[in-house]
């Protein structure tokens, strides 16, 4: 059984910090395949790839993701193991976004219950 939320508004903030950076870590995400599909499957390496600058903008844009997940947990009192999970459910093209999915209706679930 998971323990009753202390601060409803904080988990509220939290949640939605978290569902919009889930998304744009998913967009994000795919976005590196396809520069990492044109820096090694079609030899376009250096100044021929167009998203050569995208890899290092994502790497800070995946550390938000895991501020957003670290601060959700806590505030709904997840265990280690969930939060590293969900940490790592980022770093999987599509997996994000079927995760945050599952992350809203089981928290936006416990936020409407009284």
């Amino acid at each position: 059984m998971t323990s009753p939320l202390r601060d409803e508004t904080a988990a509220r903030k939290a949640l939605t910090f978290f569902k919009v950076m889930a998304f744009i870590v998913g967009i994000g995400l795919l976005v590196l395949v396809v520069e990492m599909i044109l820096e090694y499957a079609t030899s376009m390496s250096g100044d021929q790839n167009p998203l050569r600058w995208w890899p290092q903008p994502h790497g800070f844009i995946y550390m938000l993701y895991l501020v957003a997940t670290a601060n959700l947990g806590f505030k709904v009192g997840w265990t280690l193991p969930r939060m590293v999970g969900v940490m790592l459910a980022g770093c999987v093209p599509f997996l994000s976004f079927w995760v945050e999915r599952k992350v809203a209706a089981d928290v936006g679930g416990r936020l409407t219950q009284r």
